[in-house]
């Protein structure tokens, strides 16, 4: 495992050229790399963690809302999809699966180190999948982690040659708890700025068409922190929060938000078109 230290978070608007100029070159390799990225003594951006909890819903406390270390980690996540040693184009890759495993609250005061590598390269009925590991340590205390599943539709898979526009998925029926929201057009532009993810697909509806979307689609990371801070007070201290992510969300867009207490402890939750009932996304909350 090669392991590669960095001094400072690398531009995530660096990164995307560098994926679009990827885009081009027809990667087509069959291995993750063994790379390990490491960043150390990562302060928490105060005005930045503030703007986030308002994008995104969450309260202004001391904590890190439990989704935040994803977009700590996001510029090296996006380091590694874009190493020449990676064997898949950035653009065109799809978040399909994110777990989150919070050992207990991080403060916003404490200083990280951030690790990411690649793993678990396998098939799926669409292409290959892979996982992006993170860690957050705080001394030599794992705190946080999470699994980012990603797919990358290729040739072969039982939907081979199929655009990656919304696929057509059945309507289901909701639970009666049911909160109602309003997406507004430019939440991916508003998110993506906090968040450092400038995909040309959350952005605008003409850069959105290039890629196969009637319009720009809401970040499936903003929706699951968006669910998740509906659902402040309830979220324990130490839990694990696993997403399925599912029809993206069209923006504008008129979305309801579900959540059940289950027998077990547990909560389920979902965020659903509030129209036709078809799902965004599904998730699980358990406490760990």
């Amino acid at each position: 495992m090669a392991v590669r230290e960095f001094n400072a978070l690398p531009s995530t608007l660096a990164l995307y050229s560098r994926a679009l100029l990827g885009s081009l070159s027809g990667k087509k390799g069959t291995e993750l790399p063994a790379l390990e990225l490491v960043l150390r003594d990562v302060k928490i951006d105060r005005e930045n963690l503030a703007a986030y909890n308002r994008v995104c819903g969450f309260s202004q406390r001391e904590t890190l809302p439990v989704t935040y270390g994803f977009v700590l980690a996001f510029p090296l996540h996006m380091s590694l999809i874009t190493d020449s040693s990676f064997p898949f184009a950035a653009m065109g890759l799809v978040h399909i699966q994110n777990l989150i495993t919070q050992h207990r609250p991080v403060s916003a005061s404490e200083i990280l180190t951030i690790i990411a590598k690649p793993a678990n390269l396998r098939s799926h009925e669409k292409g290959m999948q892979f996982d992006i590991l993170t860690t957050l340590v705080s001394g030599n205390e794992v705190v946080w982690e999470c699994v980012s599943t990603m797919l990358r539709r290729q040739a072969g898979g039982a939907e081979s040659g199929k655009s990656t526009s919304p696929r057509k998925e059945k309507s289901v029926v909701s639970p009666t708890a049911i909160v109602q929201w309003n997406v507004p057009g430019d939440i991916g532009r508003r998110y993506g700025a906090i968040a450092g993810d400038r995909n040309p697909i959350h952005l605008y509806a003409f850069t959105a068409k290039l890629f196969g979307f009637p319009s720009a689609i809401a970040h499936g990371m903003w929706s699951k922190a968006r669910c998740l801070a509906a659902m402040e007070g309830r979220i324990p201290d130490a839990c694990k929060i696993d997403v399925q992510f599912k029809l993206p969300v069209l923006l504008p867009a008129k979305v309801a938000f579900h959540s059940e207490p289950q027998g077990d402890g547990s909560f389920t939750f979902g965020l659903n078109d509030q129209r036709s009932g078809k799902p965004h996304l599904s998730g699980l909350i358990q406490t760990i």
